[in-house]
């Protein structure tokens, strides 16, 4: 092989192992593949820029704004409201996943688990169950209906256009759904009788079943008068006593990092842990402050209530403090504590930068409860009842979206021109605000889409596909298609838990097209396992966005995600192995 081609093959072996470390943004990291590309003249400018210009890129975008629309209108709401009613966990579980997967085929997926994700979690802390046993379930249906439509999902709609580059016929918009269908049924069928049986019944030790989802960190002020003062910590046995447990002492701008023989005075802030309503007990008989409120200083007798939220997948306060997230000044709303699963926080809640998955506790204006709901970069998960909205835009959405699926299955009009015709109508329907669709966009994904596409352009020019085929041919042998697309499969779904399933099908389409072209059989059939593989990421809580978002909400461990999702996709494989050749013939001709 060329430099060029050992170079591509340093540059994707180093986004392998950031993607998969997650130490930078994965749009950070396409980025970086990208600038190297470039500087290394694999790829010219025009080729660098034409990811941005993709009808796929294009395409996805205009897709997140019609599910925002969707979202917005409250044409979900009658479907949360009878889900609402559901007593029993299980009863829930099957009704969320058959309610989900069709929804899925059309909406963006992390809207809909976010959508869902409050009312599964109050009815699970109302029925005392796990939401372990729930929300794993509900996460594996989104992805299943995602993959039943080319407009599903953001992998689908890549394989599509990069199909595409490489010759082949477009895949209708629901070409998709025969192999889909069935997998769904099977797939909800083995979370139902198998699944259920590998789920944990109990969540561990740092996550109690209820709604609070975790023990806070927060800081309490002492003020005169406080029965602590001039006790220590050793003397006051918070822990044994009130099952509060502190972490540090701060005075004035010295931070106590031990302060167990140290003497409390007034003035002092404690920085705590525990759960919320034992911190709310020891605060009250011990007449002390919560910190962040006693500067949070209104004049007016605005009603505010007490709300849990947590930081969504590719929320755009991931990164900054606080102070920095403008939730203050944007929503009337003050931090009184954070969550971190898995860590102890030890810095001033003024000094956490936020993470995917934190849960915090927040005091918000009530008026403003509506528009935080609305917040992509938030999850609320408070048991308050979400405002009811007018049901005429509800229908305007539901309307146009179903206007888009048409304009584009029956091929009027093409994907990328029908999305943004219903984007627009739905602006102007005000199924969503002016800065609402900006917002709720979510930009990693379009850069990530944009960025990481020229990387298979890299792999075609450098003659690195080619290698890869031939290295892919030798372990095949003579075993013949049926080979070659199960190692297709099974490698995509392996790069796929380590990088995310757009990069793996920006890696793998162009190299399940050679494997096709070498077997002298027709592409598509391989090109349809790399999109099913990509879209249906199950063995981790980092492969697909609604993983995450679960695996923080349940009080997930990495391997309950291995223990049920392994044996799903071998169950995916094998039915794929047998229905994708019949189909997608190998040989369409003979096939007819």
């Amino acid at each position: 092989m060329s430099w060029q081609a050992w170079a591509t093959v340093a540059i994707v072996a180093a986004a392998m192992a950031l993607f998969a470390s997650e130490k930078l943004r994965i749009d950070l990291v396409a980025l970086l593949v990208l600038a190297a590309l470039v500087v290394l003249g694999i790829v010219s400018p025009a080729e660098a820029l034409s990811g941005f210009s993709n009808e796929a890129t294009v395409t996805v975008a205009a897709m997140f704004a019609l599910s925002l629309g969707i979202e917005r209108s409250g044409a979900l709401d009658p479907l949360t409201r009878l889900l609402s009613r559901i007593r029993r966990p299980w009863v829930l579980t099957l009704a969320m996943m058959l309610a989900i997967a069709p929804i899925g085929a059309f909406v963006k997926n992390i809207a809909l688990v976010a959508t869902f994700l409050p009312l599964a979690l109050r009815v699970c802390q109302r029925t005392r169950t796990s939401p372990a046993r729930v929300l794993m379930p509900m996460a594996y249906a989104a992805q299943m209906g995602g993959v039943c439509t080319l407009i599903g999902t953001s992998s689908n709609l890549l394989a599509d256009s990069l199909a595409q580059k490489h010759g082949l016929q477009a895949f209708g918009v629901f070409e998709f759904v025969r192999l889909g269908a069935v997998l769904a049924v099977v797939g909800m069928a083995y979370l139902m009788l198998v699944g259920r049986w590998l789920l944990p019944r109990h969540v561990d030790a740092e996550q109690p079943v209820q709604a609070d989802v975790g023990k806070y960190v927060t800081e309490l002020e002492v003020p005169a008068g406080s029965a602590l003062i001039g006790q220590s910590f050793a003397e006051a046995r918070l822990g044994e006593t009130y099952g509060v447990y502190p972490l540090e002492l701060l005075r004035g701008e010295k931070h106590m990092w031990s302060p167990r023989s140290q003497e409390i005075a007034a003035g002092d802030v404690l920085l705590v842990r525990g759960d919320w309503d034992k911190i709310e007990d020891f605060r009250r008989q011990a007449d002390l402050r919560n910190a962040p409120e006693s500067r949070y200083v209104k004049d007016d007798d605005h009603a505010r209530v007490m709300v849990e939220l947590m930081v969504a997948p590719a929320s755009a306060v991931e990164g900054r403090r606080v102070g920095e997230t403008g939730i203050g000044w944007r929503y009337d709303a003050v931090v009184l504590a954070i969550h971190r699963r898995g860590q102890v926080l030890r810095d001033k809640l003024s000094d956490v930068s936020f993470a995917v998955g934190d849960v915090l506790l927040a005091l918000v204006d009530e008026k403003a409860l509506a528009n935080l709901r609305n917040d992509e970069a938030f999850i609320v998960l408070g048991q308050r009842d979400e405002m009811r909205r007018t049901p005429r835009k509800a229908i305007y959405a539901v309307g146009i979206m179903a206007a888009v699926v048409v304009a584009s299955g029956l091929r009027w009009l093409p994907i990328p021109i029908a999305a943004i015709c219903g984007a627009t109508a739905m602006a102007l329907a005000g199924c969503f605000g002016r800065k609402d669709v900006y917002e709720g966009m979510d930009w990693k994904i379009i850069i990530l889409l944009g960025a990481i596409l020229p990387l298979g352009i890299a792999i075609e020019k450098t003659g690195l596909s080619h290698a890869l085929v031939r290295l892919g041919m030798d372990l095949v042998g003579t075993h013949g298609p049926l080979a070659a697309l199960l190692m297709v499969y099974l490698l995509t779904a392996l790069l796929t838990e380590l990088m995310g399933h757009n990069p793996s099908v920006v890696l793998m389409v162009g190299i399940a097209a050679s494997v096709a072209g070498a077997m002298h059989v027709d592409p598509r059939p391989f090109v349809v396992a790399v999109a099913f593989a990509a879209a249906t990421s199950f063995a981790t809580p980092v492969g697909y966005p609604t993983n995450t978002m679960v695996y923080y909400a349940g009080g997930y461990r990495f391997t309950d995600f291995m223990k049920v999702g392994i044996p799903l996709i071998l169950v995916f494989c094998a039915l794929s192995m047998w229905l994708i050749p019949h189909f997608w013939p190998f040989h369409p001709a003979a096939g007819r």
